[in-house]
């Protein structure tokens, strides 16, 4: 595992680092921004530059992940509970937490402590593969075990392809080595917990419904274009669970990079709309 270069502090966290990256003014509505799988902090860089006119943007590696370290375990509910571990460091409460991809697993989990999260934002991830295109030989365990070993051989260029799926058209990248870099960096053990697990736990209790059973304000921006997740089937159960849904014609998986300006934006709207403001809460 290659890890990429530091752009931000590392926070101990139960023993762990986590690598966190702060931008925007201290004292204004905090938005954190979690990546998914084989990605890293860098997925929300453009997007960060908008958002942080006016919130405290946190970006966090997860683990496994970027610059921060791996434990044994690497599934969403140990990853949330790192993140909150960096938040609790970080004196964040009252966060609009923001999950790309397998970062809604992670966001939406982090929304069970509600002291710390008081709303998410699901960013082109379906409830759970029964609206995903991936074919059924995707989950067998002796595949994930199989990307595991073979993971340290993968040729850049091979990486870049298999990476093009998460994207619509134009996927935006300013820095073409964007996606080998973050898949050489990420835990092999990454393959089983999303490939394999994953699976198993989002069948058990979908997205969509943990959603619904948080009790607090949920929005999902999906892509028109999705490769992965068709968007209509996705919509439509977000809805059904109570979530405010957007979709995005012209973009893929990735609505984050594809669309970094319009996906900031409606955050900023989203926050607006569900933090009072200072004379509203002093009445």
């Amino acid at each position: 595992m290659t890890a990429r270069r530091r752009i931000g502090d590392l926070v101990r966290v139960d023993g762990h680092d986590v690598h966190v990256r702060q931008d925007g003014p201290e004292g204004a509505p905090a938005v954190v921004l979690v990546h998914g799988f084989s990605c890293s902090m860098h997925w929300f860089e453009r997007m960060t530059a908008d958002l942080a006119r006016g919130n405290r943007v946190i970006r966090v590696d997860l683990l496994g992940h970027g610059c921060s370290g791996a434990g044994a375990a690497l599934d969403a509910g140990t990853q949330a509970r790192a993140m909150a571990g960096a938040l609790d460091h970080l004196q964040v409460a009252d966060a609009t937490v923001a999950g790309h991809s397998f970062g809604a697993d992670v966001a939406l989990a982090m929304g069970r402590r509600t002291d710390q999260v008081g709303r998410v934002v699901v960013l082109g991830q379906a409830p759970d593969y029964d609206c995903s295109s991936f074919p059924s030989i995707t989950f067998l365990p002796a595949l994930s075990a199989l990307a595991a070993f073979l993971h340290r051989l993968t040729m850049p260029w091979l990486a870049r392809c298999l990476g093009r799926i998460g994207f619509g058209i134009d996927d935006g990248w300013d820095d073409p080595q964007q996606v080998a870099l973050d898949r050489a960096a990420m835990n092999p053990g990454m393959y089983r917990a999303v490939m394999t697990d994953r699976r198993a736990r989002l069948a058990e209790v979908p997205l969509d419904m943990q959603a619904r059973d948080l009790g607090i304000p949920v929005l999902a921006i999906l892509g028109g274009r999705d490769r992965l997740y068709p968007s209509a089937p996705t919509a439509a159960r977000y809805r059904a669970a109570g979530a405010e849904v957007v979709v995005i014609e012209d973009a893929g998986h990735s609505v984050n990079v594809e669309r970094p300006a319009e996906v900031a934006e409606l955050i900023r709207d989203f926050v607006g709309r569900h933090i009072p403001s200072k004379e509203e809460a002093e009445r």
